[in-house]
């Protein structure tokens, strides 16, 4: 049995040869095998070490686009979030100044409103309030019937321009130059539209309100109107003048509940504003009763201003 191998080796130094036992053939066979393993491992390792690293890159790109998306949504969410708190701000304020608006309201038409009351309830009882001090504004005189520049006679006892004598005078003698326009105080019917020969007022208009109310517009120049037509608040009815007993241009405006003649100065001042004077300050007519028969009425398109306070606006700006 052969139990060595020869090795040859031929080079420029000649022929060479090298025995070998056949052991360390084994060696070296076992080592060359051994060293193709290792090295294929480490291959396969490296392949799949970069395969891996490729992975793992690819889940850093991944979740950097998605942090970067997140983040993004989270400014956006950051902006909506600031811009919701100040459109919260904005309406709190602008809430906030509705209430005190409807707080002014409230107080002006006396209305005193509960603890813990939602300002819807609140918006709710003062529109009711609004509506029918609207109605009572439309339907009994209130306002000016011309444009407003003072008074030359006012309601009660006086001595007569023109009869030089003490009598009761039942209405307000009001400052107006010729054709000045006269405007109804009040819804009404035109009782009455022509010359008044035996009252001393010359060309005469009456209207017949609501609830027993009539106003007297007297010693006027010329009448619009015609008896029996029903006119609006605001409407114009007649132009102020000289005729029947008069010293000189004016409107004699007078207001008669029931046929009593009441003070016409409360209603001309009569308004939004000073809502509740007038039941103090007029005792002749049972307005608690007449309240509570309103209460339930509603002026669908009342009239907001007379013509003559506008007129009397623009002159104060000029």
């Amino acid at each position: 049995m052969n139990d060595h191998f020869t090795i040859t080796i031929n080079d420029d130094h000649g022929v060479r040869q090298f025995n070998l036992h056949q052991i360390v053939k084994k060696g070296i066979w076992y080592a060359a095998l051994f060293l193709g393993f290792v090295t294929l491992i480490a291959v396969g390792t490296i392949l799949y070490l970069n395969y891996s690293v490729d992975q793992i890159e690819i889940k850093r790109e991944n979740t950097q686009i998605a942090y970067d998306s997140i983040k993004k949504k989270n400014a956006e969410l950051d902006q909506s979030m600031r811009d919701t708190q100040m459109a919260l701000m904005a309406k709190k304020k602008e809430l906030n100044e509705v209430s005190d608006s409807l707080s002014e309201i409230e107080t002006l038409i006396g209305i005193s409103p509960v603890e813990d009351m939602s300002l819807q309830d609140r918006v709710s009882i003062t529109k009711v309030n609004s509506e029918h001090m609207a109605t009572l504004l439309q339907f009994i005189p209130s306002g000016s019937p011309i444009e407003y520049k003072g008074v030359t006679s006012n309601f009660g006892y006086r001595i007569h321009p023109t009869l030089d004598r003490k009598e009761f005078h039942r209405g307000l003698d009001m400052k107006a130059p010729m054709k000045t326009p006269v405007y109804a105080t009040a819804d009404g019917i035109v009782e009455y539209a022509g010359i008044h020969k035996s009252s001393g007022f010359g060309k005469l208009v009456i209207l017949q309100h609501n609830y027993g109310f009539r106003s007297y517009f007297g010693h006027l120049n010329s009448i619009v109107i015609k008896s029996g037509k029903f006119v609006k608040k605001g409407a114009l009815i007649a132009y102020t003048g000289n005729s029947g007993m008069s010293s000189g241009p004016h409107l004699h405006y007078e207001l008669r509940f029931i046929q009593r003649a009441v003070n016409p100065f409360y209603f001309v001042k009569w308004n939004v504003q000073n809502y509740k004077d007038i039941f103090e300050k007029e005792k002749q007519i049972p307005w608690q009763s007449l309240i509570t028969a309103t209460a339930h009425i509603k002026v669908p398109n009342p009239t907001q201003t007379l013509p003559s306070s506008q007129l009397a606006l623009r002159s104060k700006v000029k």
